[in-house]
């Protein structure tokens, strides 16, 4: 399937992306800050970010990996923090969900990306 950089500091929630996505056959590294975003992206096709917390630093963290035309991308922020979603919106995701929506259908959204 895809090569998947999966950019979720809390670890718990880290390693139920891992783990849906690994199922769904493709290759997840996991990583939870920028040293290891950068060390992680080569020859990767899709970056998931975890938005429901410290957004800022995050944003401007992913903002040059935004630019990659090779690289799809998929945000998750907390449901209730629509300010969130606006700025990733504007930062230029390819799709920006609910942190319950990335849980329940993360594979699925990884799919869509990688055909749309």
């Amino acid at each position: 399937m895809a090569r998947v950089i999966a950019f979720v500091p809390d670890l718990l929630f880290g390693s139920n992306v891992l783990g849906a996505l690994s199922a769904a056959g493709h290759d997840v590294s996991l990583v939870s800050d920028g040293d290891g975003l950068e060390r992680s992206l080569e020859g990767a096709q899709v970056l998931v970010v975890d938005l429901t917390a410290d957004v800022e630093d995050r944003l401007e963290l992913v903002a040059p990996v935004l630019r990659r035309p090779e690289l799809r991308t998929l945000a998750f922020f907390s449901h209730v923090e629509a300010d969130v979603k606006a700025a990733a919106v504007a930062s230029g995701f390819d799709q920006v969900v609910p942190r319950s929506r990335m849980a329940r259908a993360g594979a699925d959204l990884v799919a869509g990306l990688l055909v749309g």
